[in-house]
């Protein structure tokens, strides 16, 4: 647990709305629990909108105090995100570089509230806000693409899960109460500063959480109901920001991680590695896909790749189904739908290629109007939904042809995280703003 009382670690304010302990049944498409969407590659289940502009299908949009780029969580009628508000007021956070300029931490860090808020999703009100923790960071993030609330959160539809990192993992009811926090024990230090944002993944009634850095890399996992940790188990790794999949092969649940030396699956249960295969390379940062039996990650850095493992071997790395250095994501994690894998580098170039075999249908594709991105596309409706710097979102045809059907811009946005869908309204989450965007 954190080293300061739970009254300090969760100041509840800000009620706007008092919520009721009964959730309606609701349909899949009412939610978007986790980082990726309902089943964790980025496909929402129902259609978003095609054509917006600041003055038209915009139903609500606030201004969000602090600077964040997780994606928002929906889950009913609630919406939730991860914000970090410098506590002095004069502080304001570092602006982005113009250009999108490379470069690590941007100094000595301001003290810190890091909380979790809640909002009416159908109308953007504030229904409260949760201060997991104030403090002062010990490191900076990425001037231009970075903040101390960079992972999103998760939820198993009676509690939300957060995770800032060094900060502590906190659980919080639907509420706004908090149930249990953790302190990892650890000060993360990142490749160049570059910040902490690897989200966790629930694995039944597991919470599992991978924190690789430049120095004892280490994956853990914690009791939804406690906060008490059931394993912990040392990674050789560097850096990484992949999120790992939840899935069950050969009949078994398993957490596949990405890494920069070796692919890993471990057992959510007790931590045992169950295979390992090639890594992806440094800088891993695309979030775990799977197609059939085989896994997929990618890396876009130096020696970029996209590996599709078939896991399956008793003994020894698992082979290699087929492999690509063209396409590589870098920041953005793919889009797996209908068999197609969908990547997207971070100047714009988009590609296609067949999960099964790695057959390029198209292949960096350029987007127009010189698009750069680090925001993670959707699918959604048939369409692909890939936002940029710029304020734009293109949407791209799904399907083994390559075709821009639209781009809707609104004016001085910047997106980085990535967009949720719910029941057909599309949240996009720009470095100031949160707009939802709807047809009615």
């Amino acid at each position: 647990m954190l080293p300061y009382p739970p009254d300090q670690s969760a100041m509840i304010a800000i009620l706007s709305f008092s919520l009721s302990t009964f959730l309606a049944p609701q349909t899949e498409a009412a939610h978007w629990p986790q980082w990726r969407g309902p089943t964790g590659d980025g496909v929402a289940p129902g259609t978003a909108p095609r054509s917006w502009s600041d003055g038209e299908h915009v139903r609500w949009k606030i201004a969000v105090p602090g600077r964040g780029v997780s994606t928002p969580i929906v889950y009913g009628e609630m919406l939730f995100l991860t914000t970090a508000v410098p506590t002095d007021p004069e502080a304001a956070p570092p602006e982005p570089e113009e250009g999108g300029g490379r470069g690590g931490g941007f100094g000595q860090p301001e003290e810190q509230s890091f909380e979790l808020h809640c909002l009416d999703r159908k109308s953007g009100a504030t229904r409260w806000k949760a201060v997991a923790r104030v403090a002062t960071p010990h490191e900076g993030y990425h001037k231009s693409y970075g903040s101390f609330a960079s992972a999103s959160p998760v939820t198993d539809g009676k509690h939300v899960f957060v995770s800032f990192g060094t900060q502590g993992l906190y659980a919080f009811d639907f509420e706004g109460k908090l149930a249990w926090s953790f302190d990892p024990g650890v000060k993360l230090e990142m490749r160049n500063a570059f910040g902490e944002g690897l989200a966790p993944v629930l694995a039944g009634e597991v919470l599992v959480q991978v924190a690789d850095h430049e120095k004892e890399s280490f994956a853990f996992a914690l009791d939804v109901k406690t906060g008490k940790e059931l394993w912990r188990v040392t990674r050789d790794e560097p850096s990484t920001w992949a999120t790992p999949l939840v899935t069950t092969l050969s009949g078994k649940q398993q957490v596949v991680t990405s890494g920069a030396r070796k692919t890993r699956s471990y057992d959510p249960a007790s931590g045992k590695l169950l295979w390992e295969a090639a890594g992806a390379g440094a800088n891993a940062i695309p979030t775990v896909l799977r197609h059939a039996d085989s896994i997929l990650v990618m890396s876009g850095f130096r020696e970029a790749k996209i590996l599709a493992i078939q896991p399956g071997k008793k003994d020894g790395d698992q082979p290699v189904l087929w492999t690509s250095t063209k396409g590589c994501g870098y920041t953005a994690s793919p889009v797996l739908h209908g068999g197609l894998y969908y990547t997207v580098t971070d100047r714009g170039a988009l590609s296609c290629f067949d999960a099964a075999t790695g057959q390029a249908h198209y292949l960096e594709e350029r987007l127009p109007r010189g698009s750069q991105l680090k925001s993670s596309p959707i699918a959604a409706g048939g369409l692909l939904y890939l936002p940029t710097e710029a304020g734009e979102v293109h949407l791209v045809e799904l399907g083994p042809k390559y075709e821009v059907l639209a781009t809707n811009v609104l004016s001085e946005q910047v997106f980085i995280a990535s967009p949720a869908v719910a029941e057909g309204a599309l949240y996009l989450r720009s470095l100031t703003h949160l707009v939802c965007i709807a047809d009615v």
